[in-house]
């Protein structure tokens, strides 16, 4: 019965990390990822302690238990600091895992030295084989520091409850369960049983636990890290309720926007603070009837300041779980509309330049965007920038050429949509982007998701512009600059003139970049040679009706090359 019981206890540890791998996203708790890796592998130290025969196995899977509670207890700790938003630093990591390091390397010493057990023996006269153990001194310190960390992580929650407004009473309450349960099995396990250890049973109840705060943390996250630098210059205030009207958070702009969010608790009635419920809830309702209700102004008395607020669903993936208002700050544009009752000569020329401050904006916010993808891929310094060159190089060539009829506006946007070609590389993960080497057929496989995918955030930037020609074309140049003129590319394989023109254009700029640059897996090659392998693609990568205006291009395109080493 004693191994059915180890055995179960490790076959549900095994289950709730593969629950725990299918909803794994990646901004998880790196801290909480660790325990569903290292819980199945303490449970499997049970199960084959279990099934020992003799004093050494026992011993040796004994060692595997106490990795539990060598490492766990620190770790746990981990998750309880980040979980009260209490600042950890690198130091202090490193010197907790040294502890454990230290104590786990005395565990190891057991049967050769009686450092943590004076002595060892595997008693299986009962027909249950038991570890028989007489401790040494640092089986004390063991104990001493474990109580010490429990002592520590209970004191941590309790003082998150009472004086952190801004973290979740309920994720509170799910990591003090599992630790004074913990706490329990640990003091008085032995009490309860002599025959079987409750420790197992208390790492599948922290388990659990986790999951639920998993599930809750994706709430609480006010915006991708991602979309925090893009929306790093804007600055956009941000509140968040569930469908209860429960308070779930605000970023530090909309906390000085309305200062009465700082008197509420997470979690907690966003209702029960009145100015929230005047200004914010009450507007839930008519959006609700009808999501066109999207957007009020909002002016405070004695700020000068008038903001735009949206409201607008709160996603958890796929799913509705709120609402979410942003705030904006409008203060010029309202003055603008305001000169519309008193200026109408000096207001139309007001509003055209206020436009073209906001496409400005716009357009710096994309390149922004692009940047920021760029700074993550240490293989492609100042591609963007480059590639955009080329193209604006190759538009010039075929518009100075006299026979190519290319639409103005088309000029400018492919000249516009080049800086976007790579965004979809933001979905890539770390490991494959930063990468320094080439990629094996798997880690090509995924970085080649990086064209659909960024079609798919071009998409959603441009969804409410105005100007529907510049959207498709700019998800036609991330979508389709790595397909090949004879169908080899990706990621559709599309073949011809299926591949849309401009992104046959930015296909040449992007393969001629990546030759004549260097990069971590390779040195940059002659123009030369670069030259020669764009001539041979000509009517197999590449559209070879291009490739006049390319040789035309190209004196340019060397001479800007070489301008950048200079």
């Amino acid at each position: 019965m004693i191994t059915q019981y180890y055995l179960l206890t490790f076959a549900v540890s095994i289950a709730l990390t593969l629950i725990y791998a299918a909803v794994w996203h990646k901004h998880n708790d790196i801290s909480i990822t660790l325990c569903f890796v290292l819980i199945p592998l303490v449970n499997l130290g049970y199960v084959l302690r279990a099934w020992a025969t003799n004093t050494e196995e026992a011993v040796a899977a004994q060692k595997i238990i106490y990795i539990g509670g060598c490492f766990l207890m620190f770790i746990l700790m981990f998750v309880i600091l980040e979980m009260c938003r209490i600042p950890i630093g690198r130091l202090f990591r490193a010197l907790t895992m040294l502890i454990a390091t230290g104590l786990y390397m005395t565990v190891l010493s057991i049967g050769f030295f009686p450092l943590f057990y004076a002595k060892v023996s595997y008693d299986t006269s009962s027909g249950e084989g038991v570890l028989v153990r007489e401790y040494g001194p640092m089986h004390t310190v063991f104990q001493a520091v474990i109580l010490t960390c429990f002592a520590i992580c209970l004191g941590l929650i309790i003082y998150a409850y009472f004086k952190k407004k801004q973290v979740s009473r309920r994720i509170l309450t799910l990591l003090f369960i599992p630790e004074v349960f913990a706490l329990i099995a640990y003091v008085f396990g032995p009490m309860i049983s002599s025959k079987v250890e409750l420790m197992p049973v208390s790492y599948l109840f922290a388990q659990v636990m986790y999951l639920f705060i998993n599930r809750r943390l994706q709430l609480y996250d006010m915006s991708d890290t991602a979309m925090d630098s893009l929306l790093a210059s804007t600055r956009p205030g941000i509140v968040s309720v569930d469908f209860k009207n429960r308070y779930l958070g605000s970023s530090d702009e909309a906390q000085e926007i309305l200062p009465e969010l700082l008197e509420l608790t997470v979690d907690g009635p966003a209702g029960k603070q009145p100015y929230i419920a005047e200004t914010l809830l009450s507007r839930i309702p008519p959006f609700r009837e009808n999501e066109e209700n999207q957007t009020f102004m909002l002016q405070r008395d004695g700020d000068e300041r008038i903001f735009l607020v949206r409201i607008q669903y709160l996603y958890d993936g796929s799913r509705k779980r709120g609402y979410q208002f942003v705030f904006m700050d409008d203060t010029k544009n309202q003055q603008y509309i305001s000169l519309i009752n008193n200026y109408n000569a000096d207001l139309e020329k007001e509003v055209k330049r206020k436009t073209e401050n906001l496409v400005s904006m716009h357009n710096k916010l994309v390149l922004g965007m692009a940047t920021m993808v760029e700074s993550r891929d240490n293989s492609t310094g100042g591609h963007i920038r480059r590639t955009s060159e080329g193209v604006r190089i190759l538009i010039e060539e075929m518009l100075s050429s006299g026979d190519s009829d290319l639409p103005e506006k088309f000029c400018t946007d492919i000249i516009k949509a080049a800086p976007m070609h790579d965004l979809g590389k933001i979905a890539v993960d770390d490991a494959v982007l930063r990468k320094p080497g080439r990629f094996t057929p798997e880690e090509f496989e995924i970085m080649k998701k990086h064209a659909a995918e960024g079609a798919h955030i071009v998409h959603e930037i441009l969804r409410d512009t105005d100007d529907e020609p510049f959207r498709k074309l700019a998800e036609n140049v991330a979508h389709y600059h790595h397909e090949r003129w004879d169908g080899s590319g990706y990621p559709d394989g599309l073949k011809g003139t299926e591949i849309p023109l401009e992104a046959r254009i930015m296909a040449i700029a992007d393969v001629y970049d990546a030759l004549v640059s260097k990069r971590v897996y390779k040195e940059a090659m002659s123009f030369e040679k670069a030259d020669g392998i764009i001539m041979d693609g000509m009517g197999k990568h590449f559209d070879a009706s291009l490739k006049p205006y390319y040789v035309s291009a190209r004196p340019k395109l060397e001479a800007y090359y070489r301008s950048l080493d200079a």
